[in-house]
């Protein structure tokens, strides 16, 4: 017996310009490629309200995928009472500052503890639904060891809103990191396009074949012996943009074992990088809204420890 599980996708820029199949394999975690094309070709997907039958279809950011999958086993999600620091909230919006350690939202082999199980428990009934049940409420995301801020959409209003505002790169998201080396200019901008690298599919490159648009802001705000404190601000949004980008110009972030260097050596584990600030346009009221938060205790820590171990710059 097969229960039938609907899935409705917002495409979001890091996925514009790739072919339908590839990227539903991708936001499905618990169906496989072949599953998909097999789909797409008998039954059809619905692209913007249209049927789409070609595996190939290229999709562009901010099309609205809906398709309906029978399985034996759905993907069952729990609600969990885990706690979470919601820094603001209104009928349309959640700002959620997410720490360390946290998995945003569910994937295969991992079900439990992110912030969506969070997120079920104390908001369930009232959570956008259009990346689908994995991903209520979710606009942007975080990797698990960045802590800071992020943004929940509470309905599909405010979620098309919030979207349409990545999309066009006004969401104003400043960083605060950690790296190695003294960072010799006290500002600069790194536009450097960034992909899937090819030598190994668990990390994103500065590379130009299959890549998109990535610029990062950075801005000195600190320097110590072997290290940099700096504020970094997103232009365009691409997953590990900070962290790749800063690998690029060979300061990655302390603590980054994807990125840095093999030998950790203040033993941090995780990439000291915190999203500390957070601005857009209401959804609502259009009207723009704000939010930082406070560096959180691990952080700090480690900023007070390089302050006493290496003679400021």
């Amino acid at each position: 017996m097969y229960d039938s599980k609907s899935y409705i996708f917002q495409i979001q820029s890091e996925d514009s310009n790739s072919r339908i199949d590839s990227v539903l394999a991708k936001l499905i975690e618990d169906a496989s490629r072949n599953s998909i094309q097999k789909l797409i070709e008998e039954v059809g997907v619905t692209v913007n309200g249209q049927i789409i039958k070609s595996k190939k279809h290229k999709l562009k950011e901010g099309d609205i995928v809906e398709l309906t999958i029978e399985q034996s086993e759905p993907l069952a999600l729990v609600a969990e009472n885990i706690p979470i620091d919601i820094v603001y909230e209104d009928e349309d919006i959640l700002i959620i500052n997410k720490p360390k350690g946290m998995v945003v939202h569910p994937a295969a082999g991992n079900t439990s503890g992110t912030l969506v199980n969070a997120l079920l428990f104390h908001r369930g009934d009232s959570l956008s639904t259009i990346n689908g049940e994995i991903r209520r409420g979710i606009v942007h995301r975080i990797d698990k060891d960045t802590s800071g801020l992020l943004v929940v959409a509470k309905n599909d209003d405010s979620h098309r809103s919030l979207a349409k505002q990545l999309a066009a790169h006004t969401v104003m998201r400043s960083y605060r990191a950690i790296v190695h080396d003294n960072i010799i200019e006290d500002s600069g901008t790194i536009d450097q396009p960034i992909g899937r690298d090819p030598s190994n599919r668990l990390r994103m490159a500065v590379t130009q074949p299959n890549s998109k648009e990535a610029v990062t802001h950075f801005r000195v705000l600190e320097r110590f012996k072997k290290f940099t404190y700096i504020e970094a601000r997103l232009e365009t949004g691409r997953t590990h943009l900070i962290r790749v980008h800063m690998a690029y110009i060979k300061h990655p972030l302390l603590g980054d074992n994807l990125y840095g260097p093999k030998k950790n050596i203040m033993g941090i584990k995780g990439q000291m990088l915190h999203a500390k600030t957070l601005g857009f346009n209401h959804p609502k009221t259009g009207e723009y809204v704000e939010f930082d938060s406070e560096l959180p205790q691990h952080f700090q820590e480690v900023l007070d420890n390089l302050r006493k171990r290496f003679i400021t710059a």
